[in-house]
């Protein structure tokens, strides 16, 4: 798993990247970060000072048919606003995610080939 972190107006927010075997598909998560635990920092060689929280925005992107269309869910009890800008980072990542995936498909379709 992977994540990025992105700051705005002064709240921390973060995309996390992982493989969703259950769905047959890459998972692109974003949530509002959490702040980490003062012991989990010290015994880290990175200064890593957020994590990803609970998602708010949970896209899938099926990597096995470029025929199957990504989709987004919102998971959001308590209306959770997003701002315009971290929805555009979570948006344009999810797109490279689609891209990616179509991209190597496309390869190993050409390699079958052969």
């Amino acid at each position: 798993m992977t994540w990025e972190l992105r700051e705005h107006a002064g709240r921390h927010y973060a995309i996390l990247f992982h493989y969703a075997l259950p769905d047959d598909a890459w998972s692109v998560e974003l949530s509002v970060a959490v702040p980490t635990a003062a012991r989990v920092a010290e015994n880290s060689d990175a200064a890593v000072t957020h994590l990803p929280g609970v998602a708010v925005l949970r896209a899938l992107v099926p990597d096995e048919d470029p025929k199957l269309e990504p989709t987004v869910r919102v998971y959001s009890p308590d209306e959770q606003v997003v701002p315009y800008e971290i929805l555009r980072w979570f948006m344009e990542e999810v797109a490279d995610q689609v891209e990616r995936c179509r991209a190597a498909f496309e390869m190993e379709k050409g390699e079958a080939v052969e």
